[in-house]
């Protein structure tokens, strides 16, 4: 199993990224999560594997959308009017329970994470 995050980089306040995660699989529940320097972990953003279902941090929703493309066992995440506050660590994850999507100890396997970093 495994999953790789790339898409990061440096972007002004305002501006746009789009995140991929490339899966070794299909068929999972998968998730963004992000860790800024000196904080926890956190959750961010999660899909069902058909995609039919989303779940949001309430600090993206709005900016952030998170959709898959299974025949490519890739998930994104198209972030927009990005902020400062935004930079951080990104991180992809699956996991194969359903249950409380936001909660990170439910997940399985993960990725490296990319870098995201918003100037002011």
């Amino acid at each position: 199993v495994q999953l790789q995050a790339f898409g990061g980089g440096l972007v002004q306040a305002g501006g746009s990224l789009r995140l991929s995660c490339a899966a070794s699989f299909s068929r999972y529940i998968m998730g963004w999560f992000r860790q800024a320097p000196g904080k926890e972990r956190e959750f961010v953003a999660a899909i069902s594997w058909s995609g039919g279902s989303t779940y949001y941090a309430d600090s993206v929703k709005g900016r952030f959308t998170i959709s898959r493309d299974n025949a490519k066992n890739t998930v994104y995440l198209q972030m927009n009017s990005l902020k400062p506050e935004d930079t951080a660590v990104y991180y992809c994850a699956a996991r194969t329970s359903s249950g409380s999507y936001p909660n990170i100890n439910e997940y399985d396997y993960w990725g490296q994470g990319t870098q995201v970093t918003v100037s002011s």
